[in-house]
């Protein structure tokens, strides 16, 4: 029997070098970062970057950093690296190509749901440098409306009255005012989450927060410990990061020779681009490929509505066909067609790159990296959370296209796939939680423009697009092919590729 993957176990094996030897807990000096939302992708990323950075550290007689991980809906991933000593392994695939990396830098995961004021007192922590975020867009209960935390929420209501933080915002202000109260020094909250100007939409759900708490003089001090103390840089994050599988660890059971339960499967392409803003320091994260600098609102814009809007296009476009995942859909002739002309037609021509960076390159390898067949991303998982997606990832390319007197028919089509997905998956099989309440509106109405309409209207997506109804007509009609004839609907993007962007 394959012995389970420990210090002690990693140590026996030669795996471990002599700075992660030892328990990291017995360091009682050692800065921390507490990450909200310790899922696959934070592991692959964040803690990656971490890692890295930290061997760099070593070389140069600087202090390591620990992260402690926080999960949000489950004990799952507490209960597969706590008995491993906070280890796991990254096993990294491309067409040919497969590498097993270990990740010695967490210290311990905690879970949410079932620890929260380990949690706050965790971010409380003098040792505490950075929290950061991957919790995903409905992870902040935002009101799409006002782009702030939405404080009719009963779980951020909950959070106000006083019991026991379960949102991201509400742990991360209760860890704040034990801060302010203890004297426990600066924090950076840091956003890397695929949201446009994360750090500033962090800190403006935050500072709501505060404000809605129901001692307002309380509220005012902490806010102004807040504007003193703490600090929100914007970043943008990209790496393709699936659920694991049972293939996960066998790789990674074979390059160890220890059994990993904590193992995780990516890509090897990543990235990291990040506003230099941290009010207590940092890891040398630029030592592991990371980048600091001014355009970090540039490249999240390009990402969103280059890599992520494609993304849930393809997803949408592959649960229309039938298919189970990513590649499947990048590797259909037509359907990555759509793909070329939503960037092509719709995003490039009212994008504006960070730097040097050449937008139709960059739309090409986003399009070699979707169909990386190792990478098993479901359309299920990527469609999901339409509601809470599609504002970001494709608001702007709508809002300048309409600008210009231009619909973008593409990105019409992404959303016609998703009401499509909205109407018609059954319960059971909706991938976005709001789905019920969005056919519930849509069942009224007479005619597809006023059913996609109503569905926008319930999500609050595209108000402030110029002209809305000329986009909502577009959308319609790619709808209503969807709704006849598959075929219909190849037959129609054969017809429209290369036309650039069509007025409706």
């Amino acid at each position: 029997m394959t012995r389970r993957l420990s210090r002690e176990t990693a140590g026996q094996a030669g795996l471990l070098s002599d700075a992660a030897r030892p328990q990291p807990a017995a360091d009682s000096d050692r800065p921390l970062i507490v990450h909200l939302g310790f899922g696959a992708f934070a592991r692959a990323h964040t803690a990656v970057y971490t890692d890295e950075a930290n061997r760099g550290a070593q070389q140069l007689d600087e202090p390591s950093w620990g992260i402690v991980g926080v999960t949000q809906r489950s004990r799952t991933v507490a209960d597969q690296l706590d008995p491993q000593d906070g280890l796991f392994s990254v096993v990294e695939q491309d067409r040919g190509t497969t590498d097993v990396q270990l990740v010695t830098c967490v210290e311990e995961v905690l879970s949410g749901p079932d620890q929260a004021d380990e949690v706050v007192q965790k971010i409380a922590d003098p040792r505490t440098r950075i929290v950061s975020l991957t919790v995903t867009e409905k992870g902040y209960r935002l009101d799409p409306a006002q782009q702030t935390v939405d404080l009719a929420a009963p779980e951020v209501r909950a959070d106000l009255d006083g019991g026991e933080p379960g949102t991201p915002i509400g742990q991360i202000v209760a860890g704040l005012r034990r801060r302010a109260e203890a004297g426990a020094g600066p924090l950076t909250i840091l956003s890397c989450d695929n949201l446009p100007g994360n750090g500033a939409l962090t800190r403006r759900a935050v500072r709501t927060f505060i404000g809605a708490l129901p001692d307002g003089e309380a509220s005012r001090e902490l806010l102004d410990w807040l504007d003193q103390h703490v600090t929100f840089p914007s970043t943008m994050v990209d790496r393709m990061v699936p659920q694991p599988t049972a293939e996960t660890a066998e790789l990674a059971r074979g390059a160890l020779g220890l059994q990993d339960e904590g193992a995780v499967p990516s890509e090897s392409f990543r990235q990291w681009v990040l506003e230099d803003a941290f009010a207590a320091g940092r890891p040398r994260w630029e030592a592991a490929g990371a980048t600091f600098g001014e355009d970090v609102a540039a490249w999240e814009e390009t990402k969103l509505r280059i890599l992520n809007a494609g993304h849930s296009l393809l997803a949408y476009l592959g649960r229309y066909a039938g298919l189970s995942t990513i590649c499947e859909a990048a590797e259909d002739e037509i359907w990555a067609a759509a793909c070329r002309e939503l960037y092509r037609a719709d995003v490039l021509p009212v994008l504006e790159t960070p730097g040097d960076v050449d937008g139709a390159a960059y739309a090409d390898s986003v399009l070699r990296r979707f169909a990386n067949p190792a990478l098993g991303h479901t359309t299920a998982k990527v469609g999901s959370d339409g509601s809470q997606k599609l504002g970001p990832r494709f608001g702007t390319t709508v809002r300048r296209s309409m600008e210009r007197g231009a619909v973008p028919q593409w990105a019409a089509l992404a959303v016609a796939g998703w009401v499509h997905d909205i109407l018609e998956a059954p319960g059971p099989e909706a991938t976005d939680p709001a789905a019920e309440r969005l056919r519930r509106r849509a069942s009224g109405e007479h005619g597809t423009a006023r059913a996609v309409e109503s569905v926008l209207d319930e999500a609050g997506l595209f108000q402030d697009a110029a002209d809305r109804g000329r986009f909502v007509q577009a959308a319609a009609e790619w709808l209503e092919l969807m709704q006849d004839d598959a075929d219909m609907v190849r037959q129609e993007i054969r017809a429209r590729i290369g036309k650039g962007r069509t007025d409706v």
